[in-house]
Parts: C-alpha cells; structure tokens; sequence
C-alpha cells in the first residue's frame, strides 16, 4: 500500500472528506466531521493513525510489530501503522475499516443512516 492506494481506499467510502486541520503534512480522513485516520506525508516510510477498540489495538501490537501505540494520539484508542511491507494489504483494509466503522457507531443514529 502507498499513500496513493491508501488515499483512494479512504476516500472511497461512505461520506468521507479530506484535509489538513494539522498542517500540511498531516493529511486526516474523516467520516461526517469525525476522524478516523491519520497520515504523515513527511515521514521516510508510509505510516498512518487508525482508531481501535482497545483490546483490539493491543492484539495488533502484539501480533506486528509495525503496529504501536497512537503516536500523538490516546494510546489506549489509537494505533499507529508502519506500513513497511510486514502487514498485508488485506489487513491494513481491516485497520482502516475498524476504524472507520468504530467511527460510524460513534455518530448520532440519524447520521449513521447508510454508511455501514
């Protein structure tokens, strides 16, 4: 996965938008105006922020190594991804689906409506 295949998987779900709230290195999806990941666009090697349920996000810790605490973020909800070649692609898709859908149950139920 590189930022260009990330960007597109991102953006291809459901009431998604994108932009710079933290500077223009920090490229943040967002579904209905809530985050669900985070990408440094100056890091050496693609890395991005996923929200977790917190047994989950220390399973990935504990399973790849390329997976660590949010860096910036509630280390308890927030997993931050090395994409180095270590998690198949099949499963940064999931991080990023659990987040997004982790997000989704977080809205109202009014906006919830048709995007899960």
């Amino acid at each position: 996965m590189d930022i260009e295949s990330l960007r597109e998987y991102c953006l291809g779900k459901k009431a998604v938008d994108e932009s710079f709230p933290f500077g223009e290195t920090t490229l943040v999806f967002k579904v209905k105006g809530k985050m669900f990941l985070l990408v440094g666009l100056d890091e050496p090697v693609l890395q991005f922020n996923v929200k977790c349920d917190p047994e989950e996000a220390i399973e990935w810790r504990e399973k790849y190594p390329a997976v660590q605490p949010g860096y910036h973020m509630n280390k308890r909800l927030w997993n931050t991804v090395i994409v180095d070649g270590s998690i198949p692609a099949r499963v940064l898709r999931q991080m990023i689906d659990d987040s997004y859908r982790l997000v989704v149950l977080s809205l109202p139920k009014k906006d919830q409506a048709g995007l899960l």
